[in-house]
């Protein structure tokens, strides 16, 4: 990645201000660039060359998809390449506004347990329970202490990629990052690296007083399924847990969040909370 003053440049020295312009180079370059965002700790951790994203048999473990003539990149990371899931996996995008959108981001334990959510009863795939639930699966996967979307535990990896990403960002000359939280337990992950919000900053703040004893949310707590039993308003996992089986009066939608680089916004709509 060469750089002058921190920004990021081509290989003939230009600056480049997008994953758009990024993705206009050469694959070979673009991917030595992208593959920067990978984790360090997945290089100390397994067997895969940075330099060439093979693993000791020589087969690629970094996947990455970056067309010419969009501003969109995926990288999946394997520890081989026919494992059904990926160890890191993390998709960006150019947003009108000339914000990068941090779309989707998922680190799993290729030697945990797997959790079928992803998978409704029937076997059909239900985009990580947000079309139809697993239940079963998903009462597994609460007891082993994951939250709602997980299907293994993960590698304690997001804060390093974090950090890469957000420099690199930077080095884009880009100041603002956006996402949309998946979960309540993502929103509040997101809070504790420096996020705002767009919209659902009330939603958030509602759902912290109704958790308290005599709210709303509290009194939903009531032992009806096994995702709202007495005691899980202590932890963001088990209010995570509540909202995504249906305790709030409405979706789980609309909560947008955005970063400016390089500064924390300092936000907390759970103090309390435990994990």
């Amino acid at each position: 990645m060469n750089a002058a003053g921190g920004h990021l440049l081509d290989p003939d020295g230009f600056p480049l201000f997008s994953l758009k312009d990024i993705n206009r180079l050469p694959f070979e370059v673009k991917e030595g660039i992208y593959r920067r965002l990978v984790p360090e700790a997945v290089f100390e951790r397994f067997p895969i060359d940075r330099a060439t994203g093979a693993g000791p048999d020589g087969r690629r473990s970094i996947t990455t998809i970056c067309p010419d003539g969009i501003g969109l990149l995926r990288i999946e990371v394997r520890r081989d390449p026919g494992d059904r899931d990926c160890l890191f996996f993390v998709e960006v995008a150019d947003t009108p506004f000339r914000q990068i959108e941090l779309s989707f981001c998922l680190i799993n334990d290729p030697d945990g347990p797997r959790f079928d959510i992803d998978r409704d009863e029937q076997g059909r795939d239900n985009c990580f329970g947000t079309l139809r639930r697993n239940r079963d699966e998903e009462i597994k996967a609460m007891t082993a202490g994951l939250s709602p979307n997980q299907v293994r535990r993960g590698l304690k990896m997001f804060s390093g990629f974090f950090r890469q990403f957000e420099a690199f960002v930077a080095s884009l000359g880009v100041d603002i990052i956006v996402a949309e939280p998946l979960s309540y337990s993502n929103a509040i992950r997101y809070e504790r690296y420096g996020f705002d919000y767009v919209t659902g900053k009330q939603l958030m703040l509602w759902i912290n007083q109704e958790f308290h004893p005599g709210g709303e949310l509290f009194r939903r707590l009531d032992g009806s399924t096994p995702f709202r039993q007495p005691g899980m308003e202590k932890t963001v996992r088990g209010r995570s847990w509540a909202i995504h089986d249906g305790i709030l009066p409405c979706p789980w939608d609309e909560v947008k969040i955005y970063k400016t680089v390089g500064v924390n916004a300092g936000i907390d709509t759970f103090p309390e909370r435990l994990f």
